[in-house]
C-alpha cells in the first residue's frame, strides 16, 4: 500500500501510516519464567562487557536472586570460560534446551557450550545466522530466572539490534573505558538505547586505573578519565569504576569468577535492584 499524501489527523481514513508498528519481540519459551531482562552493551569491543556481565551475575546471585546469562556475543563468546564451564553437554527435548548451571547455580547459554570439545573453533557465520542464534537462545531455552543478563556483542549492528528488538529488555548497562573515545563510544550505545526506547540503568567504566601494590596510589594507565562528564552529559548514573586487577583477571582465566572478593560493582548491583524493583522468587 502506498503512503498517504495528506495529514491523517484531519480525516477518518484508515491510512496505513496511522497504524501502530508491530512489536518485533519474540515470545519466550512456553516453559520459561523470566522476571527481568538486562542488557550489557558497549559502543565498541574490548571494554569488558563480559567481565561486567559475569560480575553482576555473581553479585545478584549472592543477593538471593536466580540469575541467568544469555551470551549473545556469538563470535566472541567468553562467559562459559569465566565460570569454568567446559565440555558441558546441553540437554533438551521438544520443549526446549536446559541451560547448564555454574557451581553457584547461575544458568547460562552460549555458543561455546555447543561447540563440543573445541572451544577455539571459530564461528564463521553471516549476520542473519548469528542473529537467529541469539533469538533461539531466547525462545528455545527454558529460562526460569529472576534476572536474565544479556552479554551483547559490541557496536550497533545486526546482532545488537536483534537483542534490542527481539528481547523484552527492562534496561541496559553501558560499559566503557577511559580512553578519549569514551564519549563517542557511550554516545553510540546511548543513542541506540534511546531509539529503541530502552532505559539506560547507568554507566560502568572498566580499566579505570591500576592500584600500586606498594603505596596504593591509583595510576591512570589510559590517562585521565572523562566518564563523569559523559555521565552528566547524558544524565546517567556512574555505577562503577573497575580497576585493572590481576587477581580478578586470574580468577576469570581459571574459570573461578564466582570466588571474586571485591566491591567494584556493589553499587551497580544495588542500583539495578533498586531501579528495577527486583524481587527474588519465593
Amino acid at each position: 500500500m502506498s503512503e498517504c499524501t495528506h495529514d491523517c489527523s484531519t480525516c477518518s481514513s484508515n491510512c496505513a501510516s496511522r497504524e501502530k508498528p508491530q512489536s518485533l519481540q519474540i515470545p519466550a519459551n512456553e516453559l520459561s519464567e523470566v522476571k527481568h531482562v538486562i542488557g550489557v552493551v558497549s559502543g565498541k569491543g574490548g571494554v569488558g562487557k563480559s567481565l561486567v556481565t559475569s560480575m553482576l551475575a555473581v553479585l545478584l546471585q549472592r543477593e538471593g536472586y536466580k540469575v541467568g546469562i544469555l551470551d549473545a556475543d556469538i563470535t566472541g563468546p567468553s562467559i562459559p570460560k569465566a565460570f569454568g564451564l567446559h565440555n558441558v553437554e546441553v540437554y533438551g527435548d521438544d520443549n526446549g534446551m536446559i541451560p547448564p548451571s555454574s557451581k553457584t547455580g547461575i544458568d547460562m547459554m552460549s555458543v561455546n557450550l555447543l561447540l563440543g570439545n573445541d572451544e577455539t573453533k571459530p564461528v564463521i557465520w553471516r549476520g542473519a545466522m548469528i542473529a537467529g542464534t541469539v533469538q533461539q537462545f531466547w525462545k528455545d531455552t527454558i529460562w526460569n530466572v529472576d534476572v536474565l543478563l544479556v552479554d551483547c556483542p559490541p557496536g550497533t549492528g545486526d546482532v545488537p539490534l536483534t537483542v534490542f528488538q527481539s528481547l523484552p529488555l527492562d534496561g541496559v548497562v553501558i560499559v566503557s573505558s577511559p580512553q578519549d573515545l569514551v564519549s563517542m563510544i557511550v554516545s553510540k550505545a546511548a543513542n541506540m538505547a534511546n531509539m529503541m526506547n530502552v532505559p539506560v540503568l547507568g554507566l560502568v567504566e572498566n580499566m579505570s586505573y591500576v592500584k600500586c601494590p606498594d603505596c596504593g596510589k591509583e595510576i591512570k594507565v589510559f590517562g585521565e578519565s572523562h566518564i563523569e562528564e559523559v555521565a552528566e552529559k547524558f544524565g546517567y548514573d556512574l555505577l562503577a569504576r573497575i580497576p585493572m586487577d590481576s587477581k580478578l583477571s586470574a580468577l576469570v582465566d581459571r574459570g573461578m569468577i564466582e570466588l571474586m572478593e571485591n566491591d567494584y560493582l556493589d553499587r551497580a548491583a544495588a542500583a539495578v535492584i533498586e531501579k528495577l524493583n527486583l524481587t527474588p522468587n519465593a
